[in-house]
């Protein structure tokens, strides 16, 4: 029975720490859609003109928010009329039916195929956006789950970025590789995967250099990071975890353009949801780049990291009273 209490309540605390960290987003944003339809007994085009310019204003990006309106614009066509009461539910459809399904949604584990082993996770995103921070999180998380694992400072070109790093390390009780000050980075990811198999490690997560430079010197640094670790796991990396900070709103789109044109990217973090109003970008980057949104960060703390759940984020953006 102490069993069940501790999972429910750890569960609840994960939605307590979400509603929190979206609150700003729903109150300077969604809320106004509530505003928007008060009164009105049907969705007409005064009711779409505002839910568009709210959308838009929230970061979800042009391009998405005019397939949310089409979509139930489609809906009205189809159902012959939507009162505003339906307006709600149909949102909720449609936005959860846009963002791109996250595997580990289901289960909400921190978790990875056990068939690759190391599952090899190659962490990208430009400095700032809280990428040593995840991985930090995320070592910890994974340690929390029982995985042995172990960390690569492979962006040699800040000493910062270094003890950052070790710090998060001896947090997580995880052991970091990582060389002297301007080495090689492709070398340091080498022997992390060197060090990992040889002590059957679960887990390996690499940091990179978050430098923006240019696209051709970005694609270069990747992909030969990307080839070296190829001589030791033919098939690494598993992941490619592009670490977005989601309070610079459309500056968060840039970047997953940038990226997603030099590497592989194939699941994404987005951090820094708390206390701002930009939660909406989450949306817009899921569909424009029709990668999972896989991790979001709600806070400071090892704990506010989550699993990415769709409904969760859209009931938590849209509350009970809408």
């Amino acid at each position: 029975m102490g069993i069940f209490n501790l999972f429910s309540r750890d569960k609840k605390e994960e939605k307590d720490i979400l509603d929190q960290g979206l609150s700003k987003t729903k109150e300077n944003v969604f809320s106004k859609i509530s505003r928007a339809i008060a009164g009105k007994s049907k969705v007409d085009d005064d009711v779409l003109d505002e839910l568009e310019e709210i959308l838009i204003s929230s970061d979800v990006g042009v391009d998405t928010t005019l397939k949310i309106i089409d979509r139930i614009q489609k809906r009205i066509a189809r159902d012959r009329y939507i009162d505003t009461k339906e307006l709600n539910a149909v949102l909720r459809e449609e936005i959860v039916g846009l963002l791109i399904r996250n595997e580990n949604e289901d289960t909400d584990d921190f978790d990875f195929p056990e068939v690759k082993k190391p599952y090899v996770i190659m962490v990208v995103g430009v400095n700032g956006v809280g990428k040593t921070t995840t991985i930090g999180k995320l070592a910890y998380k994974f340690k929390q789950a029982g995985k042995k694992v172990y960390l690569g400072a492979a962006d040699t070109f800040r000493a910062a970025a270094v003890e950052q790093l070790c710090i998060w390390g001896e947090r997580a009780g995880v052991p970091v590789i990582k060389q002297a000050m301007g080495s090689d980075p492709a070398a340091v990811a080498y022997d992390t995967l060197k060090s990992a198999v040889a002590n059957d490690a679960d887990v390996v997560l690499i940091d990179t250099a978050g430098r923006l430079h240019n696209k051709i010197g970005l694609m270069n640094e990747l992909t030969k990071i990307k080839d070296v670790m190829k001589k030791v796991i033919p098939d690494a990396p598993h992941e490619i975890l592009l670490v977005l900070d989601g309070s610079t709103g459309q500056n968060a789109f840039e970047q997953a353009k940038q990226f997603t044109l030099a590497t592989e990217v194939n699941a994404l973090a987005i951090t820094k949801l708390d206390g701002t109003a930009k939660g909406g970008v989450v949306i817009g980057i899921s569909d424009q780049f029709r990668i999972p949104v896989k991790y979001i960060g709600l806070g400071e703390g090892m704990d506010h990291l989550q699993i990415f759940n769709r409904r969760n984020f859209v009931d938590s953006l849209f509350g009970s009273n809408f």
